[in-house]
């Protein structure tokens, strides 16, 4: 069914109905592992920062494989993919638990982050291709709002269920787990399959004129690796937080998120992709050398350091939710048949550095952790830089401020 026939649907069976629907399923299981993640990696296999970073490590390879969606796509239709993916992610949460060890807890994240990071390619794609233009930020921002109130609904149940009723790993995980296989179940027999407006390419594609939007990508994927692997983890390494309390911060984010996320789409239709992201870098370098800083003091009372770790982690996160704009950015520069070749390819590009950087920063971690999050402010410095190189007003033919000379010639 094509996009066009798709409006004689009811509201709820629409693709961007279906969009949002899987906005929801994915975070029930992602947001599960990652609640518990470092509560159950120290607590039942006694890993220290080098085993984290080595489990992250694995978890990106998925993602810097993702160009193979490409060749995937080929025989198998995005929609169908995406919610494969969805299953796959759901099953390998829902048995983690049943795999308290360093090679066990390899295993199922290597495949859940197969599910996780497919599904993110695809569904990327699919926005960009069934969204409107002129709509994607406010669309996208209620987007990231409904996976917010998803991930909101998990830790919620988590954070209630775990002191009340004294839930285990195992029926947590299994909860988690199931609820996304459930929701990607509904998807796929409730929706039917959409046609894109624009055939895609299905072979690699590098463009000189999608440079900036490579190198963007390349430094976000650094920059967030350290967020995602060592702050939490921090929290329960340094100030000792237990799993309701880290369940509880999460749970502050994407509450934070779904009430600003609306608000960060008007903003970022209102004033450009180069403003929201040259605000969301300049946010995560003061709040980066801020985490570097909690090192630094000597704290009497570990509560109040907590206290300023934890609103950190909720700014930084909020930050973050401005990421969209990338996205935005390049449907305004893309050819419409690139954006799904292109989309395996970002994410490619995107986990570089996600590969060896959790591993390697594991072990500078072992000697100094404020050194990894001074490292992360130079990451975010350098993506200032970069968003500086956006036009005002970007398209294709425009797509950086050297647009027309020999710096970045357009093909």
């Amino acid at each position: 069914m094509s996009i066009e026939e798709s409006r004689a649907l009811p509201q709820w069976r629409r693709p961007v109905a279906l969009l949002i629907l899987m906005a929801a399923a994915m975070p029930l299981a992602f947001s599960t592992w990652q609640a518990l993640l470092n509560n159950f990696v120290i607590e039942a296999a006694q890993f220290d920062g080098a085993d984290i970073g080595w489990l992250q490590s694995v978890r990106e390879i998925p993602g810097f494989l993702a160009i193979g969606v490409i060749f995937i796509i080929i025989f198998v239709r995005e929609q169908t993919l995406a919610i494969i993916s969805l299953i796959m992610l759901g099953v390998a949460v829902a048995i983690t638990g049943f795999f308290p060890s360093f090679q066990g807890l390899l295993i199922t994240t290597l495949i859940s982050s197969i599910g996780f990071h497919y599904y993110e390619t695809v569904n990327q794609s699919l926005q960009l291709q069934w969204i409107d233009k002129a709509k994607a930020p406010q669309l996208l921002g209620w987007i990231v709002a409904v996976g917010s109130g998803a991930s909101l609904v998990a830790y919620g149940a988590l954070v209630i269920g775990w002191k009340t009723f004294e839930w285990s790993y195992n029926a947590v995980y299994l909860a988690g787990g199931g609820a996304t296989v459930l929701l990607a179940l509904v998807c796929w027999l409730a929706y039917p399959q959409f046609d894109s407006p624009n055939p895609q390419i299905k072979k690699m594609v590098l463009r000189k004129r999608y440079w900036l939007y490579y190198a963007l990508q390349f430094m976000s994927g650094a920059r967030r690796q350290i967020f995602v692997v060592f702050a939490a983890f921090m929290m329960v390494e340094k100030f000792g937080f237990e799993v309701h309390e880290v369940t509880g911060l999460f749970l502050a984010n994407y509450l934070a998120n779904m009430i600003f996320a609306p608000m960060m789409g008007t903003f970022v239709q209102r004033f450009g992709e180069r403003t929201a992201l040259t605000v969301e870098y300049i946010g995560l370098i003061a709040i980066f050398l801020a985490y570097g800083a909690l090192y630094f003091a000597d704290w009497g009372d570990l509560a109040i350091g907590a206290a300023i770790a934890a609103g950190l982690y909720v700014l930084d996160h909020l930050f973050f939710a401005l990421a969209f704009a990338l996205k935005t950015y390049f449907q305004k520069i893309a050819d419409p048949g690139d954006i799904a070749p292109t989309a395996a390819v970002a994410f490619t590009i995107n986990h570089i550095a996600a590969v060896f950087l959790p591993a390697a920063l594991g072990y500078l971690w072992l000697t100094s952790p404020a050194g990894v999050f001074i490292l992360a402010a130079a990451f975010a410095s350098i993506s200032l830089m970069l968003a500086l190189l956006i036009p005002r007003h970007p398209e294709k033919g425009n797509e950086t401020i050297f647009s027309g000379r020999s710096i970045a010639p357009a093909e």
